[in-house]
């Protein structure tokens, strides 16, 4: 049992938080969030005996195992398997002492059986397996685990480390945002894992939809308190949004938060009832209305401007082959085609490696692209976000000599106004950007993608280093955005919330995905027992139908989508008068609200013209909605 009684810590004059006091119990698993800078990971380091509390009582049973992900990045020659199964140290300590045993002159067969029953006990003799396992979970391929640690990149050394601490037969587990270097497919089978999981787990994540999947109780700190909720993290919503409601204070803020996710949710009230992505989208504008109040004290306020120029056609790739020419290994993705279009909403999906990043950096630049075309429209105005481009911030300029760039001719109280919207406040933004953390960075780098006002987003990975708050604030924005966009996340809300099509890059080729992002983990349990029942007794004829296949699909994807056109065309447009006639409208009513408009005899025709023209405008928007419903169950047969 973990027992904290009173417990307060501090780090130098900063309080982080005090009167501490939660139970936990094997089998439970707590969820800790709070703003970045509350904490969280200092809590951690007092449980792992590397930070002492300022006063209370910690109580712990001096026989529990610790286990936690170590944040250095490893560099030895041990194999990768060897290295995750030294997780277990009472395992490597028993092995130590049996090969002593077993050399030594004066050999001891009573202990030495002592000791291979204690083997039994721990499953030592599984250990191999059992590491491999871990490994093949986490996403290494089964020729990897024999590799010295030394030769992986960073993110993968950090994937053996998460590994080793799942390898030790703990008590406890803390996982400091176990999700950071892992795709979909791994975050998936971590969830499945820790699940069951029978010890004490506490885990700090920005994950919501990993926080929904494996916790049963909350840990939330704020203003100096934790407060202790049961449940998952949208349960912990709704009890958060309950409290916050009683409070007066915040009423009108939340009411305007809500008011103006309500106006999407207006917009789409009569396609919903038919069209699949506009229901599936309308149910998520319903349920972050729901969860609004529990956001209402976020310090995040921001929106993507309305693009100055929105052309029909944005970007297109047309037999493309991508990768890397310099290092001499074949492409990453063949015979890609992809025409992106005004209003278009795409999620890749994909494991690690399988050429998602390969994509968008040739949508964004062509950097990637080895043959094939790249069409790009001359008012096409592209927002790329990736995690390199935090690495390209002047590290001795400001906040503020970063926006300067992007917009010289603003005031700089206007450009302290908007990076206030992300956070950054009073003396921060004209400090230098070198010791910021990574969260600042990547909110710095949006909010100076967002100033450029584009029309076509293309976002590689935007959530991480992003706190859940500024994930929500993300969210948003980006559902009330009005261009286009591609979003590579492993961030399932994220991805839920904003795109209307999925598509999945695997065997170096890009498909259209046609389940829900929900069915994504029976897809890849289906294609793991298709290249398992690959690899048993098929002959190499037989091996080679697949790829025939893949191109056959790959020529009828291509027809499909050229054949869903004129009908997704003929949506947009609806779309685009029904927005001329909502504005039109709102104009309209506006002047019919104003008191003079009825005082003033000479204005009488005025009055009559503009009632007119309403009840024109309202018949013409209630045909145009009609005919959207049908152009849009047009596309779903087609599709």
């Amino acid at each position: 049992m973990l027992n904290l009684q009173q417990i307060s810590i501090r780090r130098g004059r900063k309080l982080l938080f005090e009167n501490v006091t939660f139970q936990a119990h094997a089998g439970q698993r707590m969820g800790i969030i709070g703003a970045n800078g509350c904490g969280k990971t200092s809590l951690f380091s007092m449980l792992l005996g590397e930070l002492e509390p300022d006063d209370g009582e910690l109580g712990l049973d001096q026989n529990d195992i610790f286990a936690h992900v170590a944040q250095e990045s490893p560099d030895s020659a041990s194999s990768a398997v060897n290295y995750v199964i030294d997780g277990d140290s009472e395992l490597r300590q028993t092995e130590a002492a049996i090969a002593a045993g077993e050399a030594s002159p004066r050999r001891d067969d009573k202990s030495l059986h002592a000791l291979y029953e204690k083997m039994e006990i721990i499953d030592g003799f599984t250990a191999e397996a059992r590491a491999a396992k871990l490994l093949d979970g986490l996403g290494f391929a089964a020729d990897d685990i024999g590799r010295p640690v030394r030769e992986f990149s960073g993110g993968w050394r950090m994937r053996l480390n998460l590994a080793r601490a799942l390898m030790c037969r703990s008590d406890i587990l803390l996982l400091d945002e176990p999700t950071n270097h892992l795709d979909l497919p791994a975050i998936l089978w971590l969830e499945r894992w820790l699940k069951r999981y029978e010890g004490i787990l506490l885990v700090i994540s920005h994950d919501r939809d990993f926080l929904d999947e494996i916790c049963t109780r909350i840990a939330h700190i704020e203003n100096n308190q934790m407060s202790l909720f049961t449940g998952n993290y949208s349960q912990f919503e709704s009890q958060r949004a309950e409290q916050l409601a009683q409070q007066q204070a915040m009423y009108t803020r939340q009411q305007k938060d809500i008011k103006h996710i309500q106006s999407f949710v207006d917009r789409f009230r009569y396609k919903a009832s038919k069209a699949r992505q506009a229901q599936s989208r309308l149910k998520m504008l319903e349920r972050m209305a729901l969860i609004a109040p529990a956001h209402v004290d976020s310090p995040f306020r921001f929106h993507f401007a309305k693009p100055k120029k929105q052309p029909q056609h944005l970007l297109g790739l047309t037999d493309a082959t991508l990768g890397y020419a310099d290092n001499g290994e074949r492409p990453v993705l063949d015979n890609v085609t992809l025409n992106l279009m005004a209003g278009d909403r795409i999620g890749l999906l994909g494991v690690n490696g399988a050429g998602k990043s390969t994509l968008v950096k040739a949508l964004a630049s062509g950097s990637t692209m080895l043959s094939g075309d790249r069409v790009l429209s001359k008012d096409t105005n592209i927002g790329y976000f990736a995690q390199h481009q935090l690495d390209l911030l002047s590290p001795d300029q400001s906040p503020l000599d970063h926006l300067r760039l992007y917009a010289p001719g603003d005031r700089e109280s206007d450009m302290r106004k908007y990076l206030g919207r992300f956070n950054f406040s009073g003396e921060r933004i004209f400090e230098p950007v070198a010791p910021f953390s990574g969260g600042e960075k990547a909110r710095l780098v949006l909010a100076l993608m967002i100033r450029q006002e584009p029309n076509l987003l293309l976002l590689d990975e935007p959530t991480n280093h992003l706190d859940l708050e500024m994930r929500q604030a993300l969210s948003v924005a980006l559902i009330e955005y009005t261009g286009a966009l591609v979003v590579i996340s492993h961030d399932r809300h994220l991805l839920r919330s904003v795109c209307d099509e999925l598509l999945i890059v695997h065997d170096g080729i890009v498909d259209r995905f046609s389940r829900s992002l929900d069915e994504y983990p029976a897809w890849l349990k289906e294609q793991q027992g298709n290249e398992n029942g690959t690899q048993s007794d098929e002959s190499d004829t037989e091996k080679q139908k697949p790829q025939v296949n893949k191109k056959l699909l790959r020529q009828q994807e291509a027809q499909r989508r050229q054949r869903l056109k004129p009908l997704t065309d003929k949506v947009r447009a609806i779309d685009k008068q029904l927005d001329s006639n909502r504005s039109e409208l709102a104009t309209i009513e506006a002047s019919l609200s104003e008191d003079a408009l009825y005082s003033d005899p000479d204005r009488t025709r005025d009055l009559a013209d503009l009632v007119k023209k309403q009840g024109s405008l309202k018949s013409a928007i209630e045909t145009l909605e009609w005919e959207w419903i049908e152009a849009s169950e047009a596309v779903e047969k087609a599709r």
